[in-house]
């Protein structure tokens, strides 16, 4: 159902660096598409804005499932999360069976809000193959810093083919981004009061980058906790926002953007001093829309609107030196699940060893001169009524458990105020279809009405 097929021209299989890249890629907890100051956000980011003028800006960035854990996944092993059977965030809760430590021997658990009834797994199996698996026969070394979210120490990074990690909890998000940041399970149980956590991490980055030698190229995957709740920015940047007129809850969120922005210019600098930055990848993005303030885009992290465009589509940047056009533009519709293939083959990799892969590689886009053929990526959740979005070019298709069927036309209504579903019944009934045949083809229970 997924054309998987990509318009490689001959001219670029040679314009690969050699020795092979290094890559570097930060990932952003709820980061949402209007947060960052290069797309007209209301916060200062000005160290993300500057790699903006160094990188390829893909305009329209999605995540296939805009949830903690599922996004993760996605981007780690090039599959879409249905596919994993990672549908929903690993929960860590004695609710749903987890000790105070977050562990389980479970390996599902389910959610009664989801209409469809549908298992999601409390672990990233160790059978799925990760990029820094699919990099080590290639002579990479990995280090994976922050946020990991799939599973317990039986299923860290360490175990899923990263030689290194740093940051990492059994949980999704920090009690607090002040020490102690997590009460159990806490990786840095002696930090100094006072230290920001997203400060913490970018230290360990820049110390790891500092002995990042020449003789293996590297992976270093940064996934940062910001700025996930609870919002808590940095002391010193919320003062800032509430003397420019900000309320409090959004100078909160304003202070953990800039915050991360700082630690990404920090990490950005110690890869310049390294002597690396000329022949490293860097890869930016968002892991989902933000929890609020996602205007002019509708909808966001919660409250069933994630699949409209501001929970689903994020910032997404690719510098890769001597070889991208700096500040370049990419309207064409890209989805996380492009970042492994994309990795892969400018590691020099064959992407026909790690079938099935529901993402593409982006070089043709990268060197402007080639494209990437895809007839619809598909978006989905399984909390709620709102279960699943095709976009298809310009046109998106958004589908309720209960039978409502919506459609926008993005390009003339990114904000997706006028479902025009009614004029083009040709075109639901088109992209319904698709859904239809992609839903079968990685093994989701059929929709209501279509078994």
């Amino acid at each position: 159902m997924l054309l998987l097929r990509s318009s490689l021209l001959c001219a670029l299989c040679a314009s690969v660096a050699s020795p092979a890249p290094n890559f570097l890629v930060v990932f952003v907890d709820d980061l949402g598409w209007k947060h960052v100051g290069y797309q007209g956000g209301a916060y200062e980011t000005p160290r993300i804005d500057r790699l903006a003028a160094e990188s390829t800006i893909f305009s329209r960035a999605y995540i296939p499932t805009p949830t903690c854990s599922p996004s993760r996944a996605a981007l780690l092993t090039g599959q879409h999360p249905a596919r994993l059977g990672i549908v929903r965030h690993i929960p860590t809760s004695p609710r749903f069976g987890f000790d105070a430590l977050g562990r389980t021997d479970q390996e599902f658990h389910d959610c009664e809000g989801d209409p469809s009834r549908w298992p999601s797994r409390n672990w990233l199996p160790l059978d799925a193959v990760t990029i820094a698996e699919a990099l080590g026969p290639l002579g990479y070394r990995s280090a994976f810093f922050g946020k990991w979210h799939l599973g317990s120490e039986d299923y860290h990074p360490v175990r899923q083919g990263f030689d290194e990690q740093y940051g990492v909890s059994n949980f999704g998000h920090p009690g607090s981004y002040y020490p102690p940041y997590w009460r159990v399970g806490n990786p840095y149980p002696d930090e100094e009061p006072g230290k920001y956590l997203t400060d913490r991490l970018a230290d360990d980055v820049v110390d790891y980058l500092a002995k990042a030698g020449e003789s293996r190229p590297f992976l270093a995957t940064v996934f940062l906790y910001n700025v996930h709740a609870p919002h808590i920015g940095r002391t010193d940047l919320v003062r800032k926002y509430l003397a420019s007129g900000f309320s409090d809850d959004r100078a909160q969120l304003a202070a953990m953007v800039e915050a991360t922005d700082s630690s990404v210019g920090r990490i950005l600098d110690a890869l310049e001093e390294s002597g690396r930055a000329g022949d490293t990848v860097v890869i930016f993005l968002g892991d989902q829309g933000g929890l609020r303030y996602n205007e002019p885009l509708r909808g966001g992290k919660p409250g069933g609107t994630a699949l409209y465009e501001g929970g689903a589509r994020v910032p997404m940047l690719i510098r890769w030196p001597e070889n991208t056009p700096k500040g370049a533009k990419r309207s064409t519709p890209v989805v996380s699940t492009d970042i492994f293939p994309t990795i892969v083959d400018l590691a020099g990799g064959d992407l026909a060893e790690f079938a099935p892969l529901d993402g593409l590689s982006l070089k043709p886009l990268l060197a402007g001169e080639g494209r990437i053929e895809r007839e619809a990526l598909f978006l989905e959740r399984h909390y709620e009524d709102q279960y699943a979005a095709v976009v298809s070019g310009d046109w998106k298709l958004v589908a309720y458990w209960s039978g409502t069927r919506e459609l926008y036309d993005l390009a003339d209504d990114p904000g997706e105020n006028r479902d025009i579903s009614s004029k083009h019944p040709e075109r639901v009934r088109e992209l319904s279809a698709l859904l239809a045949g992609w839903r079968a083809e990685v093994g989701l229970r059929p929709e209501p009405g279509t078994r």
